[in-house]
């Protein structure tokens, strides 16, 4: 594609999560800008019942307060013991305004005794892309693994050392971000949602 990049706008107001996308994100063709540079903009309240729910949310009412194209997305953590809690209320998991090492001690708190074969789990993201008229469009992207006993590793923000991805002996806070763009939840989604960024761009 030649001539001006279609605007892109990153639809989370999360340092984190806005680095791991924009780190993954690049496509000729496209500029991906974040959310804060909109003051129109604020945040959405995530009360929708499944991930694709919140998803579609934010991408919407991103890409209407810009006049962009708005892409979101929106991650839980299912952990099978507990019935593929904490799911989508991840984020906010021991309440709200709690921090991630709230979140990661009240997981630790609900395994307790569990042995690692009843300790699976896996990262699920879904990306949701939305037109400036509100159409919208999703991909998942998923990264099985076990919860550790105890965290490990300095890096990612989340759940991430206490998730320890299949195959690995790494958590992901472990992993360099490179590393853990590779193999991600959200690497994965990305890669889903591919297709029609590159259709976007007219690539």
């Amino acid at each position: 594609m030649t001539g001006t990049p279609v605007r892109v706008v990153l639809a989370t107001f999360n340092a984190h999560k806005s680095a791991e996308l924009s780190a993954l994100l690049g496509l000729p063709g496209l500029e991906f800008v974040p959310l804060s540079g909109f003051p129109a903009a604020g945040p959405v309240e995530e009360d929708g019942g499944t991930l694709e729910e919140n998803a579609a949310k934010k991408a919407g009412a991103a890409a209407r307060a810009t006049g962009l194209w708005a892409l979101a997305d929106d991650t839980g953590l299912e952990v099978r013991a507990l019935g593929g809690a904490p799911g989508v209320h991840s984020a906010r998991y021991a309440g709200e305004g709690c921090s991630f090492s709230d979140n990661n001690a009240k997981l630790l708190r609900a395994l307790e005794g569990l042995p690692r074969e009843a300790r699976s789990a896996r990262f699920r993201c879904v990306m949701a892309l939305s037109s400036p008229g509100g159409l919208v469009e999703t991909a998942e992207g998923i990264v099985e693994g076990f919860i550790l006993s105890a965290p490990r590793g300095a890096g990612g923000f989340g759940y991430d050392p206490l998730f320890l991805p299949a195959g690995l002996d790494r958590t992901l806070a472990e992993l360099t971000p490179g590393e853990k763009n590779g193999l991600s939840h959200r690497a994965a989604a990305v890669r889903a949602i591919r297709p029609l960024l590159e259709r976007l761009a007219g690539a």
